[in-house]
């Protein structure tokens, strides 16, 4: 008799490819207004009435200068820091900038914020330990206080966090790829109503939308960049430029 030798296939799981980093979102950028002229600092004012520049007993709120179309701000004297602010107050609006920091500082973009630098701040927190355009309540008691990841052991590595309201739509295998450290990189804010309704957008994607349940601030307030105080920063700096502003209408 022949014996007849059936091969079976052999049984396999295929790996799933991995998702690619989501395609930036195609932005309306009608209705800005440019905010920042790229050679002064006019409508701009700089602030020393914040905690973090109490190493001059509030005299200098740290140091802005303008290199090459930017605001670069760095401490004036080890551990002072301070905020520079815009002259108008706005209520309901989307704020768009490129940054390009040095590794290390702390910084902010305050939304609403007053002069003593109380504020919603979309998170430049760029450095080990720090996060970008997540929600902090400045002033206002660490409340609110939302991330979706950290940055490792430096800002060219992420470690995501879990935050079901709004995952980080980033994976950290993707990040170097995502977030060009060294390069220009563009951050935008949109605040809305009171409580407010916060989102947060990097390189064009969407990376958190905040609803607040109680109104902690008033309904206006000054566009704002930060030097956070403490440690010595004098040598390193922060750099936005492309500052521009659109008032939303109700």
């Amino acid at each position: 008799m022949r014996r007849v030798l059936f091969l079976l296939p052999l049984l396999f799981t295929p790996f799933a490819a991995p998702a690619a980093p989501p395609k930036p979102e195609k932005f309306d950028d009608s209705g800005f207004e440019v905010i920042f002229d790229g050679k002064t600092l006019k409508g701009w004012t700089v602030s020393a009435k914040t905690g973090h520049s109490g190493t001059s007993k509030n005299k200098s709120g740290g140091k802005w200068v303008i290199e090459d179309g930017a605001i670069v701000g760095s401490q004036d004297v080890p551990g002072n820091g301070g905020i520079v602010i815009t002259d108008k107050q706005y209520g309901d609006f989307e704020v768009a900038l490129q940054m390009r920091n040095d590794d290390g500082p702390d910084s902010g973009l305050f939304l609403r914020s007053t002069d003593t630098g109380k504020c919603y701040q979309a998170m430049i927190d760029y450095h080990k330990g720090g996060n970008l355009m997540g929600i902090y309540g400045e002033g206002i008691g660490g409340k609110p206080h939302v991330r979706n990841f950290d940055f490792v052991s430096n800002v060219s590595e992420i470690k995501v966090k879990e935050y079901k309201e709004f995952p980080c739509p980033v994976s950290a295998a993707d990040w170097p790829t995502f977030w060009k450290h060294g390069e220009w990189n563009e951050l935008r804010a949109r605040i809305e109503n009171n409580p407010p309704k916060i989102t947060t957008w990097i390189n064009g994607v969407k990376f958190m939308e905040f609803q607040d349940k109680e109104k902690r601030l008033a309904d206006t307030g000054g566009i704002a960049l930060q030097v956070h105080g403490g440690g010595d920063y004098t040598k390193q700096f922060v750099r936005y430029k492309n500052i521009r502003v659109k008032e939303l209408k109700k």
